[in-house]
């Protein structure tokens, strides 16, 4: 059995090649790009040396063998990936603006991204960290629903549960966000969050309160609350521990929280201080950031060690 396992959607991402062109303007798209949150995260985990696998699925046309060649050429187990024959893979159209706001477009309810099953023996044997994307909860009711018995299922057999709420306001649609990932949360071990989804999630009124009210869970161990280009902070019981950003010149920050979570994860996996977790997590994001599309960034535990060397130079 893998080290990490992930459940959730798999999709192509078309581009728009410069900021500030709108999705409504007829214009110049790049791609299709391998993406879906869950997928660039399990791509990162395997290219950092781990054992790993997706539960998802794909239609049987171009696209899906674009996420199924890149995955597969990166070692991720994709033995519980469905391929849904007369079904399309599902597709994001994203574009950024001057500020480095995203907006998407999602074409993924109805398509294999949402329609996968959790099979049973997939957690017979416990891994070391089964992981959560938000966004993968909010497509779809029954898709939803596979995911909490992934969870229940790995949890019961010892495997800790690691979470990243990555909210999309485009998915979620104005429902209770408390319904959507409540079962998560309950059994998460490492919850990361961005710090406008640590209060939605909390329902604290800043920082101090959220990590608290967070921590009531008594099953809960860390917290990472990534800032991007500010860093983020990792809070344990016991006090708090401040991870600098590595600066890069920024092309695409598509990914770049999802090769974070990857890069803290396979360090605890590894053995590592909270410290040297929060580096190899920081450069993972930064390298990705670099390149252009959502799991185009030379990400390898050789690239990553380099650009935490270049920073103790």
């Amino acid at each position: 059995m893998g080290e990490i396992w992930t459940m959730g959607e798999m999709l192509v991402e078309i581009m728009r090649p410069h900021a500030g062109m709108r999705l409504s303007d007829a214009g110049e798209f790049l791609g299709p790009f391998p993406s879906g949150a869950p997928a660039i995260f399990i791509d990162a985990a395997a290219r950092l040396g781990h054992t790993a696998g997706i539960i998802g699925g794909v239609g049987a046309d171009d696209f899906g063998s674009c996420l199924l060649e890149r995955l597969g050429s990166h070692g991720v187990d994709l033995k519980f990936v469905e391929d849904f024959p007369n079904r399309a893979t599902a597709v994001a159209f994203v574009t950024y603006f001057e500020d480095g706001s995203r907006k998407f477009i999602f074409h993924i309810d109805g398509t294999p991204a949402v329609m996968a099953q959790f099979p049973e023996q997939a957690a017979l044997q416990a891994a070391g960290f089964f992981h959560v994307m938000g966004c993968s909860l909010m497509p779809n009711d029954s898709f939803r629903g596979e995911i909490f018995k992934a969870v229940e299922s790995f949890h019961s057999a010892g495997t800790r549960i690691s979470f990243d709420p990555n909210i999309r306001p485009e998915l979620l649609a104005g429902r209770n966000l408390v319904d959507i990932i409540g079962p998560v949360l309950d059994r998460a071990s490492v919850v990361l969050p961005g710090e406008s989804e640590l209060k939605l999630i909390s329902g604290g009124k800043d920082i101090s309160e959220s990590v608290d009210l967070l921590f009531n869970n008594p099953t809960l161990e860390l917290i990472v609350l990534k800032r991007g280009k500010q860093g983020a902070t990792i809070f344990s019981r016991t006090g708090a521990i401040e991870t600098p950003a590595y600066p890069v010149e920024e092309v695409d920050p598509t990914g770049a929280g999802d090769m974070f979570d990857a890069g803290f994860l396979c360090g605890l996996l590894e053995g590592k201080s909270l410290e040297e977790c929060g580096k190899i997590a920081a450069a993972a994001g930064a390298l990705n950031a670099a390149a252009f599309g959502p799991m185009e960034g030379k990400i390898s535990p050789d690239s990553v060690q380099a650009l935490i060397r270049s920073r103790q130079a």
